[in-house]
């Protein structure tokens, strides 16, 4: 694989002015929208996960 030289200059967040293709997220209603149900999914299961240690070790 090929390592470019524009790649150093990857970055993390694409801001809605920025006219760039070399980005991980951008700032729009997807990557929001996406993020929100993965932490709250984490989050469930998170509670999940305690509540059963809880119910289970007594």
């Amino acid at each position: 694989m090929d390592i470019k030289e524009n790649d150093a200059k990857t970055k993390f967040i694409k801001e809605s002015d920025e006219d760039t293709e070399h980005y991980v997220l951008q700032k729009n209603k997807k990557t929001k929208l996406g993020t929100g149900i993965i932490i709250a999914f984490l989050l469930v299961l998170i509670v999940g996960i305690v509540v059963s240690g809880i119910l289970f070790d007594s």
